[in-house]
């Protein structure tokens, strides 16, 4: 139908789709002093102004009237592709917010267990927030299309086999730091219960600043072991899932005897990860065949080709124990949670002279941060001038629960809550946010301010390394100096940092 109309025509179909404004056609019109120009011309036009995509602008040629919005959010192009959905870079044009937006294909929208997993994939995801793992932000049905949508925090960067692909191997420090982020990220996710079933360098992306986070936790499965807050699911459809979409997990389960949903058989995969990022050569044969990867061979073997290979790339004795250890036929004799680990990644990379020393506290990436939950003007111009001259991002709220939701989003690098103003709900905030940052493997430096008639509160704050309680009267000075002590990483005045609030 497009190949029909001109610039006008194609402009107007435009707006009505709601991808370019009445004043942007005819600002397009005006610069081809023809309204009658090739339709192609247009579009061309709208593309380099950033005001359509070439993927957009190529649907808008070919005349397609659908699949330009979903849920509210605008669809930009599509960045991945797989058997069970596709995901778009979009955006919230109420908002501007850039986010990822994964879609259920077509076929399956009919195929009830295929949507029911879908969607499950999505709710499992919100209930996770790490910096190590993609954020889940929504999870929906489109009104006008009925098509099933999950939207995503969107990761500036590229997945780690794109950037194989390119560089073939990468240094071994980098290497062990990108796995031990991996590792934060799904020592976090199993202390809520879940597994991630799918670990593949696909699965981990790279962000522009160079951090790892896991995606799609659609497979996650619920842990076999008591952990609190666990979400319950039907085994029978998480078997079946495990089946459908993780055949080296089936595999691998399989031949050790091990049910679905044993966090070691993350920890394996994420072996054979590092393994690949080190040496640039898979650890296992590659294969399509669905009955190679279910043969116990294929994972009897991955023990003597590490033992055989790795010296012959160079791999360090520190790098083969923990590789051993990682990859072990026998579950065992692997790791036993995420958390065990990261510890001994870390002590790999100490004894390997990489960036991360012998220490055991995170600080969190970006700007050094400070949240203070303050109810008095007078107090929040004056903790934004002092911490402000330091060196520090301000951000301040009334509402004592917003520390919580605040750090799950962002964790920040200090905490002041003034329960001197904000009442009780001040001392359970604090609590909740160092709770938090524990089970992150994170450090946040935590502050109770208290008036002196509150006393009593103090009994009620846990009692931390990097926390403090300051009863009134105190000075800034004071204040800014605690916050110092116990912030890690931070322990130095005038670091580096934004200012801006």
């Amino acid at each position: 139908m497009s190949h029909s109309l001109d610039a006008s025509g194609i402009g107007q179909l435009a707006i009505r789709l709601g991808l370019l404004s009445e004043e942007q056609v005819r600002d397009l019109i005006i610069e081809l002093d023809d309204k009658h120009a090739p339709a192609e011309d247009l579009v061309r036009r709208a593309e380099r102004k950033s005001w359509l995509t070439p993927w957009q602008g190529g649907k808008l040629m070919k005349g397609d009237l659908d699949g330009y919005f979903l849920g509210g959010y605008r669809l930009l192009y599509k960045i991945a592709s797989g058997s069970f959905g596709r995901v778009y870079r979009s955006d919230d044009p109420r908002t501007g917010q850039i986010v990822a937006v994964k879609v259920l294909r077509n076929k399956w929208t009919m195929d009830k267990q295929k949507v029911d997993l879908f969607m499950r994939e999505g709710k499992l995801g919100m209930t996770i927030r790490h910096q190590n793992i993609v954020s889940v932000l929504a999870v929906s049905q489109d009104s006008k299309t009925g098509q099933f949508f999950i939207v995503m925090e969107f990761v500036e960067g590229g997945n780690l086999r794109d950037i194989l692909q390119i560089r073939k191997r990468l240094e071994i420090d980098e290497a062990l730091r990108i796995l031990e982020e991996c590792a934060a990220g799904l020592a976090y996710s199993y202390s809520r219960g879940l597994t991630h079933r799918d670990i593949k360098p696909t699965n981990i992306l790279i962000s522009a600043q160079g951090i790892a986070k896991l995606v799609d936790f659609g497979l996650a499965e619920i842990s076999s072991g008591p952990v609190s807050g666990a979400i319950h699911i039907d085994r029978k459809v998480a078997d079946d899932v495990a089946v459908d979409r993780t055949v080296d997990y089936a595999g691998l389960e399989r031949a050790t005897n091990q049910k679905a949903g044993d966090v070691r058989s993350d920890i394996y995969f994420l072996g054979s990860v590092l393994y690949e990022c080190v040496t640039g050569y898979p650890l296992m044969p590659v294969t399509k065949d669905r009955q190679a990867k279910m043969q116990a061979r294929r994972y009897q073997d991955v023990e003597d080709t590490l033992a055989k290979n790795g010296p012959d790339h160079g791999l360090p004795p520190p790098l083969m124990k923990l590789l051993e250890k990682m990859v072990a036929y026998d579950p065992t004799r692997r790791f036993q949670t995420p958390q065990a680990l990261y510890e001994a990644i870390q002590l790999c990379r100490a004894e390997l002279g990489g960036g991360a020393g012998m220490k055991v506290t995170r600080v969190p990436v970006g700007a050094k941060t400070l949240f203070a939950v303050e109810s008095n003007e007078k107090l929040q111009a004056a903790f934004r001038d002092k911490f402000k001259e330091h060196d520090y991002r301000v951000l301040i709220s009334i509402d004592p629960e917003q520390a919580l939701k605040r750090y799950q989003q962002q964790p920040y690098h200090a905490l002041i809550i003034d329960a001197g103003t904000v009442g009780p709900d001040g001392v359970k905030a604090l609590n909740r946010v160092i709770r938090e940052a524990d089970s992150m493997n994170l450090d946040v430096g935590a502050v109770l301010i208290l008036n002196e008639d509150q006393l009593e509160w103090a009994a009620q704050a846990n009692e931390h390394k990097n926390a403090a309680v300051m009863v009134r009267p105190i000075t800034m000075k004071k204040l800014l100096e605690q916050v110092y002590r116990l912030t890690p990483g931070h322990d130095d005045e005038g670091g580096e940092g934004e200012s801006e609030e």
